[in-house]
């Protein structure tokens, strides 16, 4: 029998909460982090064993956090360091670990060393930050920020650039400084000092970029930041560690999270998140969903880090669409294929990730006019598309599908005002559907989504195979069955799940008809005809 390492994250499954929009306990509108302690006993009651927080640091919020003016303070939106070191001790106390979402690429441009390196050339901070000398009319290339506009920012009582990957508030950070990273260590330990439990490190594989030579993602000295950085912090505690690497493939990943190395637990990768997109383009222009393609990314990243790495599992986050609107059903099947994605998914080898609202099947949002959009990725693509001349409904039709603010409207915790997550006004608005997809009803529902999950987290620590197994894609090539076996010692368990709304034959399942019904998404008896969306995980001892 294969068995991984006795880690605990390998058999944990964390819970990623965005702030702001879970719940708000003083009513502002805005989530904070006693609103989090008010929901820790449902989490408890949902089984899971961490929190990723997105960023609680100290901010003036340009993107929504990820804009850090102080690493070491919270913002007070969301309370105070006090109540952050409540919240650490409240979820020990409920058996869950806080993660906390790092951004080290970049600050805040009001972050007192940027503020500083603004000053003069000679300033002891300027150097951490990359800045090039130019004229205010030429850049030093034509490389583009991530959100729109050049990637350069024209200081003129310097004479000189600074580089921002992102918003022009968020300057990058020179990690050849050897003191930019001494600073990063120290704060890094001062939160595991406080009982954190581990690390969401944010486009962590851009960190060693060379704007010169135009790379932004894996640059040379990448492994060795990161090498260093685990030496002089994370290899010191009992940490769970995630890098978002965007541009990572599968040897990149054997890279960071092998199990004899000294990176990372694991890496976010992206590979399967950008199929519905047209090859050479942006996130925003939309190709038809590659259903068999998508079969094969996932399975290339199952058997790739099989005993050499560690996998992600996710669907969601707050960057992306919410899942059952985009691979399944939100409409006649929202229920039943929010359940298939989850059986499918936690079935795999890797620590899953459940994203706030994707245990109650929560679904995309449809605001009528893009002044209701507060994510500033969405307004800055409509503002240059529309100026462009493209059409608005074409627009808006992008934004439905793959705008950030599909993940980031309140958590609808039940029927009643703003779906209980505040007595004042929310943020952003609260997707309409509330009323009828909300946290209340699914825990009065036995047959729900919530409790679909539930099932799933409990049958990753009872049963080894979830953790352990080898992978094998069956059916490749079939258009609606995604079925893969998952083999350890004499256990082998079987998942099978139809991706479409029409009835589709899965042979091979009339070889399973004597085995034990780990978890079923209908009601009732199983066949090798599986109903839209059906899915059945099988296991054979």
């Amino acid at each position: 029998m294969v068995k991984t390492q006795d880690k605990w994250w390998k058999h944990a499954v964390v819970y990623q909460i965005y702030p702001r929009s879970f719940q708000d306990s003083n009513g502002d509108g805005i989530g904070d982090l006693k609103g989090i302690m008010e929901r820790l006993p449902y989490l408890e009651k949902l089984g899971i064993d961490a929190i990723w927080l997105s960023p609680v640091c100290r901010s003036p919020q340009d993107d929504n956090g990820y804009d850090i003016s102080d690493y070491q303070d919270i913002d007070p939106m969301f309370g105070t360091l006090e109540d952050m070191e409540e919240l650490i001790r409240k979820a020990k106390d409920h058996g869950i670990r806080i993660i906390m979402d790092l951004v080290l690429n970049h600050t805040s441009d009001e972050h007192r060393w940027f503020l500083e390196a603004k000053k003069s050339k000679d300033n002891p901070y300027h150097d951490y930050y990359v800045w090039r000398d130019g004229t205010e009319d030429t850049p030093p290339n034509e490389m583009r920020a991530s959100f729109g506009g050049s990637a350069w920012e024209w200081v003129p009582e310097l004479g000189q650039y600074y580089f921002h990957q992102f918003s022009v508030k968020q300057p990058d950070l020179n990690w050849e400084n050897e003191k930019v990273r001494r600073e990063i260590y120290d704060m890094i330990l001062w939160w595991m000092d406080k009982g954190v439990g581990g690390f969401r490190l944010d486009v962590i594989d851009q960190i060693a970029k060379e704007p010169d030579l135009e790379i932004t993602n894996n640059g040379p000295m990448l492994h060795a930041f990161i090498r260093e950085m685990s030496r002089e912090t994370f290899q010191k505690g009992d940490l769970i560690t995630v890098g978002e690497a965007w541009g990572a493939d599968v040897e990149r990943a054997k890279l960071y999270s092998n199990p004899n190395g000294n990176e990372f637990s694991m890496v976010f990768q992206f590979e399967h998140i950008g199929l519905d997109q047209q090859e050479g383009k942006e996130k925003w222009d939309l190709a038809p969903l590659p259903f068999v393609k998508l079969k094969k990314v996932l399975a290339k990243w199952q058997t790739g880090l099989y005993g050499r790495g560690w996998n992600s599992l996710f669907w969601d986050n707050h960057d992306l669409p919410r899942i059952v609107s985009r691979w399944g059903n939100d409409r006649e099947y929202r229920v039943e294929s929010a359940k298939m994605l989850a059986a499918l998914l936690h079935g795999m080898q890797g620590t899953p990730y459940i994203y706030q609202g994707e245990e109650l099947g929560m679904t995309n949002v449809k605001f009528a006019d893009i002044s209701h959009y507060k994510d500033i990725e969405s307004v800055n693509m409509y503002k240059e598309r529309i100026e462009a001349g493209y059409d608005k409904d074409d627009v808006m039709k992008s934004i439905y599908a793959r705008g950030r603010d599909n993940a980031r409207t309140p958590m609808q915790w039940d029927g009643s005002a703003n779906a209980g997550f505040t007595a004042g006004t929310p943020w952003i608005e609260v997707n309409p559907n509330y009323t009828t997809i909300n946290a209340r009803e699914e825990l009065e529902d036995q047959d729900s989504v919530f409790y679909f999950y539930q099932k799933l987290i409990r049958l990753r620590k009872e049963y080894p195979v979830f953790v352990d197994g080898k992978f094998e894609l069956l059916m490749p090539e079939d258009e609606k069955i995604f079925a893969y076996t998952r083999t350890n010692g004499d256990s082998r368990m079987l998942v099978c799940a139809n991706f479409s709304g029409e009835q589709a034959e899965c042979p091979l399942l009339a070889e399973w008809v004597d085995a034990e019904v780990l978890i079923h998404n209908y009601p009732g008896e199983w066949s090798k005809k599986l109903r839209p969306y059906e899915a059945v995980i099988l296991i054979q001892s």
